[in-house]
């Protein structure tokens, strides 16, 4: 048993939060002595653990109880997602890093957008080759022209946000020139509308599944149903290793209310949460 100051000092955790963990039931002390003293044995220890792998990947306090109290939390598979999501997140440092060694060394480092104008061009010009006739169309009735939507693309590129998901694509490609490798080398609109419409047949399948009572996500009818879902965003996304893209997504579809929301409400309640189960038992294991 170890007491508050012990864990404090072995962790780095302040007394106080720990109090708050208890208040919240996030973490209850395994035993109290009659003076109010609050002690901690190795299962408390590892579920502190586990609380602090995911509070470094920003997740707020009711959603990592609401992830530890489920009775299908799984440890092994939890420690596998978090260890993707923290590699992706080390990628994110060690780019900043950089840009501050450059600083360093009196590079000058004008922004820190991912990719340059350049580069940005490139993007914008192999898109544009692969639209049809009507996807312009329906642009130049949005933007004027589609010069005004070139000048907007460009603008927009050095939006924060827009230059975060730029940084997802590095990290799902594994380099900048694996993301323009892949926008040069993008599949026709022809192509990608039938993809697309595979992928929609997939979930349909999917949610086929889950209305049908098939609730083990291990069983091999979902898995071949991932397992062509993995196959087409490949094909969609030019990658030879959608996995951490995926993750990501089960990750959006398990926090964010509003996809859950529209998804449940699309393909039938409870398929944000069967999705999930699949995609991380698919990639997890």
């Amino acid at each position: 048993m170890k007491t508050v100051k012990e864990v404090s000092d072995m962790t780095g955790i302040s007394p106080r939060t720990l109090h708050y963990y208890d208040e919240i039931q996030l973490l209850k002390p395994s035993w109290c002595n009659e003076a109010g003293y609050r002690y901690y044995d190795d299962t408390a220890l590892e579920r502190l653990q586990q609380i602090l792998f995911f509070r470094e990947l920003d997740m707020p306090l009711k959603s990592i109880r609401h992830i530890l109290d489920s009775p299908d939390f799984d440890k092994e598979k939890t420690l596998k997602e978090q260890r993707m999501l923290l590699l992706c997140k080390r990628s994110r440092l060690n780019n900043l890093i950089g840009l501050i060694d450059d600083i360093l060394k009196g590079e000058k480092v004008m922004n820190l957008n991912v990719f340059n104008k350049d580069e940005m061009e490139k993007m914008y010009q192999a898109m544009v080759a692969n639209m049809l006739d009507g996807q312009k169309e329906e642009i130049c009735k949005t933007y004027g022209s589609m010069e005004n939507y070139h000048n907007s693309f460009l603008e927009k590129a050095d939006d924060a946000q827009v230059q975060e998901n730029y940084q997802k694509l590095v990290e799902w490609y594994g380099s900048k020139e694996g993301v323009m490798e892949s926008v040069e080398n993008i599949p026709s609109a022809e192509l990608m509308k039938a993809l697309q419409d595979r992928m929609e047949g997939i979930y349909k399948k999917l949610a086929e599944k889950l209305a049908a009572g098939v609730n083990d996500v291990h069983c091999f009818e979902v898995r071949q149903i991932i397992g062509e879902m993995d196959f087409i965003s490949k094909k969609m996304y030019n990658m030879d290793d959608v996995s951490a893209l995926m993750l990501e997504m089960a990750e959006l579809y398990r926090e964010n209310p509003d996809v859950r929301k529209a998804f449940d409400t699309e393909y039938g309640c409870g398929m944000s949460d069967y999705f999930v189960a699949a995609l991380t038992d698919f990639y997890i294991g």
